[in-house]
């Protein structure tokens, strides 16, 4: 059985599409939207609504952790512009792509900033979306925990560290944990281009700690100081950024 990972697509609906050549199954952990692209700043829904030079900006004041005036200009430029259906537009459009490149079967849980309500209009018959729920994939059974911790960079589908917790919990014992953020572990939640920790999950590692899956599968930090390590008896496997690489990560048994 083989099954191909991906997660952090950030709208390369092209790779996606190649995604389960030679696997059984696809899993998609999340983040399919492409927001603002850091690498190049010309892509994604906010240079497309304001300019490559704005979009310069405000990276130059996130990057610096300058978020109070990151948010005090990002909304000067919404000033008189209807937010919300804006955004919604642009993020249906990407949708439409990228459910339409998942390979048949995919198994899929959000990530920090998609819209987890949007989900249901464009996923095809051969797309199962999880989030607190398992699935059996060849004879393993795969547990997924979608969305990320509250954070300052406010992303669309932040939760509290309890609901997170709490869907942990409802996934229970699984060979293979799935979420989109890593276990609360420093090397796994540093990144290193960013400079910046992002926010991994306590919940995640004492379930890990406890219920010790095979492996526990997550994407979240683009270029991680680790990208796996052993946790007990657990592999885990930042399985890499999906936009950048287009390569998913295998696995097989």
């Amino acid at each position: 059985m083989r099954v191909h990972v991906v997660s952090d697509v950030h709208g390369n609906s092209t790779d996606l599409a190649r995604a389960g050549d030679g696997a059984d199954a696809v899993v998609c952990l999340g983040d399919l939207v492409l927001f603002l692209d850091y690498a190049d700043h010309s892509r994604g829904i906010f240079p497309d609504l304001f300019g490559v030079e704005n979009a310069h900006r405000i990276v130059e004041l996130r990057t610096a952790r300058r978020f109070e005036e990151a948010r005090a200009f990002g909304a000067g430029l919404w000033a008189g512009l209807d937010r919300g259906p804006a955004i919604e537009k642009a993020v249906r459009k990407q949708y439409a792509e990228l459910f339409a490149a998942f390979p048949t079967p995919t198994y899929a849980t959000y990530g920090n900033v998609d819209i987890p309500h949007l989900w249901s209009e464009y996923a095809a018959s051969g797309t199962t979306v999880l989030d607190g729920e398992r699935a059996e994939i060849g004879g393993l059974v795969f547990g997924f925990v979608g969305g990320g911790l509250r954070t300052a960079m406010r992303t669309p589908y932040e939760i509290s560290d309890d609901e997170y917790a709490a869907k942990i919990e409802a996934v229970g014992e699984v060979d293979v944990l799935c979420t989109h953020i890593p276990p609360d572990v420093p090397e796994l939640v540093y990144d290193t281009v960013a400079r910046r920790f992002e926010r991994g999950s306590r919940a995640l590692l004492a379930a890990i700690r406890r219920t010790r899956p095979r492996y526990s599968l997550f994407g979240h930090v683009h270029q991680p100081l680790a990208r796996r390590m052993r946790i007990g008896a657990t592999e885990c496997v930042n399985v890499g950024h999906f936009a950048g690489s287009g390569r998913p990560w295998a696995l097989e048994w």
